[in-house]
């Protein structure tokens, strides 16, 4: 492990975890790359006074945000909170989203800059949001996006609320929006009520490196906004990339976020000269995430020993300068006959394989519920159960009972139930890719 940040920064520490041993001819290697960030707190208060931050907002104000009547309201209320939060000096927009996006503040293309009054102004523009028309999110996102490009801000973030679904533009519009806007920011996404659909919002936040969530009743919209914007205001370093350098012969078969979400970032690659390929992570505050890296290496007799693969830390650099090292770890791979230590399974990678096999296990349970695949649906719903048990990934196995009768959580040994509400089948598959932290001995 290397720490190569500069001492005005947050400092970033990669610890690898894995069992390096495999038997003469094995070829996977699987290793936990846990990356850390800390000591960022210093900095993010220093960075605030240059203005380190650039967020829009943007709100659905379609036809079906007034029914009930308290979701509009409750919008309103939420925007105001959030925009409380954002530190002097952040630079800021809200928008209204209906099948086109219009700016509700400061207007005229432009970003804010908050401070007491602008903060005061912004409120009160919020008083004329109202309700009607569509659902067209590519337009908020692009109108989000010409705003922060504006900015010079080390952190471009958006945060959506949505009520419906995207109706008003065709999907392939939405996917090359996102495609677009990947990169330039982040954005956190929400949707009220249950009358969106789960995976528009989740393919929104993770296209964008964001988080997801439901808020089934809008009375709890101001207090998700303000953890959401308080957040973005701990971030203090952006577009941070894990590079993988792998030798002559090895070939990298995944890398995937595996805390605090389940996030597949394998399709994410970009070429980074001979051998070497950068994964985005987005911004970063005082915090720590896991990612699972399996790499197949050439097959190779009892005695030798390899160099698997090298993951760094990099953040990128100034048009024209190289990007700057801030840790490193490495991943090994030694053959032996030790048929003890070539079958061991590291407790970290045995862990990250649960909880990715269980967000996929609620998946496609949910999805088999939906079909009336009720044998496909128990199957699947009950090993979610057991290894929810198994890991102590209670938050989980709470979500589950309300789509399932447990008889043995063990076993995996469930019922479906026969009415589930659609708040909790949807907050139960939204949160699926949330994950626990593997129990330290």
């Amino acid at each position: 492990m290397a720490n190569f940040a500069k001492p005005s920064a947050p400092r970033f520490s990669v610890e690898v975890y894995q069992n390096e041993f495999l038997p003469e001819g094995g070829r996977d290697v699987h290793a936990i790359v846990t990356v850390t960030s800390s000591g960022g707190a210093t900095a993010t208060r220093a960075a605030a006074a240059r203005g380190s931050a650039a967020v829009v907002i943007m709100v659905d104000c379609s036809g079906s945000m007034e029914y009930p009547p308290d979701k509009m309201r409750g919008a309103r209320e939420a925007t105001a909170a959030a925009i409380d939060t954002l530190r002097d000096g952040t630079a800021f927009a809200v928008v209204a989203g209906t099948h086109v996006a219009k700016e509700v503040y400061p207007g005229q293309g432009r970003l804010a800059v908050a401070d007491p009054a602008t903060r005061a102004r912004a409120k009160e523009a919020l008083r004329g949001l109202s309700s009607g028309g569509g659902t067209a999110i590519g337009t908020w996102l692009r109108l989000a996006d010409g705003l922060l490009r504006q900015s010079s801000a080390t952190i471009r973030h958006g945060i959506l609320l949505t009520d419906g679904r995207n109706e008003h533009e065709d999907p392939a519009v939405l996917r090359a929006t996102l495609d677009a806007c990947a990169g330039r920011f982040t954005c956190d996404a929400r949707g009220v009520g249950t009358d969106w659909e789960v995976k528009e919002v989740t393919g929104i936040a993770s296209a964008l490196l964001g988080s997801a969530d439901i808020v089934a009743d809008p009375a709890h919209l101001t207090e998700d906004f303000t953890l959401m914007m308080e957040n973005v205001m701990g971030k203090e370093v952006a577009d941070v990339a894990l590079r993988l350098w792998t030798p002559v012969g090895v070939e990298i078969q995944y890398v995937k976020q595996v805390a605090p979400t389940v996030q597949d970032l394998s399709d994410r690659r970009t070429g980074a000269g001979p051998r070497a390929g950068d994964y985005p992570t987005g911004s970063w505050g005082d915090e720590s995430r896991e990612y699972h890296v399996c790499v197949r290496v050439p097959a190779a007799s009892v005695g030798q020993e390899m160099l698997a693969a090298r993951a760094t830390l990099l953040l990128p650099g100034a048009p024209d300068e190289p990007p700057t090292t801030l840790a490193q770890g490495l991943v090994r791979a030694v053959w032996t006959d030790d048929l003890a230590a070539s079958t061991a399974i590291n407790p970290q990678v045995a862990h990250y394989t649960g909880q990715a096999e269980l967000a996929q296990a609620i998946q496609q349970g949910l999805e088999a519920r939906k079909l009336g695949d009720v044998g496909g649906a128990t199957a699947k719903l009950g090993r979610a159960v057991q290894l929810a048990s198994v890991s102590g990934n209670a938050d989980t196995a709470k979500l589950l009972a309300k789509v399932v009768d447990v008889v043995d959580a063990a076993a995996g040994t469930v019922r479906l139930k026969a009415k589930v509400a659609d708040a909790d089948e949807m907050t139960l598959e939204t949160r699926s890719i949330q994950t626990v932290r593997v129990k330290k001995s």
